[in-house]
């Protein structure tokens, strides 16, 4: 049968073009598309012999490694669904997504462990000698039934809640929605046998420094896979940025990517001491980059692009802006995206705010979208609507605005605003006024209760190594950049900001941390 738009298909298709190409760095391994393809094709059978088939789900359950990549290629040639696992939950978060997901099989890294007593998981493939020894003994051939458009594609997400929900993709609006159709910044290819095009093209070397157990990373190898280029994975434990930019300098990285100002801000203070003279982009997806940190980045090496990518397992990377230093403008300016046609920001009733008239309305989808969320109906209705006029969008709750020119302003995830005294506040639009003073390095913003105003505006600020915060100056500071209403009633220093395994603040831990502060003040 002809190849469709399946990532399984659409890959071999690469790979059959030019299998001698670089293709993953994943140290201390190296694969070629070919040497990609073929363990890939050999865990494949693997799989099957252990009785996985077409729409059971498997769990990689590994932090980032080869056999990551390896695993999810091996499921879609089985039109088995890979389920990424966060290896940073406990036991009950584990027995929580695995039972959600209802994986039959898993394939997982010590020192991880499956959690017990799980009633539809027949069976652990453990990576290291026994992983090894399977694959060296399956066979390479590719003898694997037709596949469909339709195969599924899964993404568990935490969300803002923390709570694991799985996001389902069909695989062609995956390819369209994540991989930029085939076509980097260009028209998205017509039909499958047109990728093969991209065999032939110069590469570009593209890092990731954020785990594969996340979707922006999983997008990032989409990218890499089918559009030919070579990707290099950060496997190191944590986030060490002098290693990181070693390693994109011994590996020439042109594109390299991070989540947020967590990775970017030390990234920056690297780069000044090495430096990368291949790369010329710096992104960032999951997190918004403050303009302070952009401007770091710029001086560490002057001319990079900076392209301040915005989306969600839900939606994909929607919208992408790129600047150079010239362009980018203040500090603590909240981003904006011209959107393309099929990004739109929505009032309640589903119908497009009216540009320039400040209306709040929420950040929506449409075309390629998932179906919606695995085993929930009821929040599947909720974010999947469909309009008066019968276009179904995906609206995952961002507030966002519209300028007179059409320009996208982004103001932050609904669940995080803050309402004081019927005043709306975006913890994002504060942690990037805090994060543009001198003194601070990282900053996160949360709403607590207040008796008056409802909620009250309550800042967590990480200094700067040296550097001494007067809580005093530091909200005046934030008087020169935001609506006195929106600066934050209470700030405390603490000795760092935690965030989630992706990169990402984690507002539950700053939640409880604000509370136990100001119980210990009063």
């Amino acid at each position: 049968m002809s190849p469709v738009f399946n990532l399984a298909d659409l890959f071999e298709l690469v790979v059959d073009a030019g299998p001698d190409r670089a293709c993953l760095v994943a140290p201390p391994h190296r694969r070629t598309f070919g040497e990609l393809d073929e363990r890939a094709t050999r865990l494949a059978h693997v799989l099957q012999g252990r009785g996985v088939g077409p729409g059971d789900h498997v769990a990689i359950h590994a932090a980032n490694c080869v056999e990551w990549p390896e695993s999810m290629l091996a499921c879609f040639k089985i039109r088995a669904v890979p389920i990424n696992i966060n290896y940073r939950y406990v036991e009950s978060e584990l027995r929580e997504v695995y039972g959600d997901a209802e994986c039959v099989a898993a394939i997982l890294q010590p020192p991880f462990t499956v959690p017990s007593d799980l009633s539809r998981l027949r069976d652990v493939l453990v990576i290291g000698d026994e992983y090894e020894a399977a694959v060296a003994s399956a066979s390479p051939v590719r003898d694997f039934a037709p596949r469909s458009a339709d195969d599924r594609y899964i993404v568990y997400t935490g969300g803002t809640t923390g709570k694991p929900k799985g996001v389902v993709w069909r695989h062609e609006d995956a390819f369209f929605a994540t991989a930029s159709g085939g076509r980097v910044g260009g028209p998205p290819i017509a039909a499958p046998e047109e990728i093969r095009a991209n065999a032939t093209t110069p590469q570009a070397v593209m890092m990731t420094t954020s785990p594969l157990m996340h979707s922006g990373a999983q997008w990032m190898l989409f990218v890499a896979l089918l559009c030919g280029h070579v990707l290099v994975v950060w496997t190191n434990p944590g986030f060490d940025a002098d290693a990181v930019v070693e390693l994109a300098a011994r590996e020439r990285v042109n594109s390299l990517a991070v989540i947020g100002d967590a990775m970017a801000r030390p990234l920056a203070q690297a780069m000044q001491k090495r430096d990368l003279p291949a790369l010329f982009m710096v992104g960032s997806g999951g997190a918004p980059l403050t303009g302070a940190v952009k401007a770091e980045l710029c001086t560490a090496r002057p001319g990079v692009m900076i392209s301040d990518a915005f989306g969600a397992s839900e939606i994909g990377p929607a919208c992408v802006t790129s600047a150079v230093a010239k362009d980018l403008g203040d500090a603590a300016a909240p981003a904006r995206f011209s959107p393309p046609a099929h990004i739109a920001v929505l009032d309640d009733h589903l119908q497009p705010v009216v540009p320039g008239s400040g209306e709040i309305g929420r950040l929506a989808r449409r075309g390629h979208i998932p179906l919606g969320y695995w085993r929930d109906e009821a929040k599947t209705a909720q974010t999947f609507p469909t309009d008066a006029d019968g276009c179904r969008w995906v609206v995952p709750g961002d507030f966002a605005t519209v300028d007179a020119d059409g320009a996208v302003v982004l103001l932050g995830r609904g669940s995080q605003c803050i309402n004081s005294g019927g005043e709306k506040i975006f913890p994002d639009e504060v942690e990037a006024a805090l994060r543009a003073s001198p003194d601070v390095y990282d900053a996160a913003v949360v709403g607590m209760p207040d008796e008056r105003w409802g909620e009250r505006c309550v800042a967590l600020v990480q200094p700067r190594p040296g550097a001494t915060i007067d809580i005093a100056h530091l909200r005046e500071h934030c008087r020169t950049l935001i609506a006195h209403f929106k600066v934050p009633k209470n700030v405390y220093v603490v000795p760092e900001i935690q965030h989630t395994a992706v990169g990402k603040t984690d507002y539950l831990w700053a939640k409880d941390q604000a509370g136990a502060l100001i119980v210990g003040v009063s």
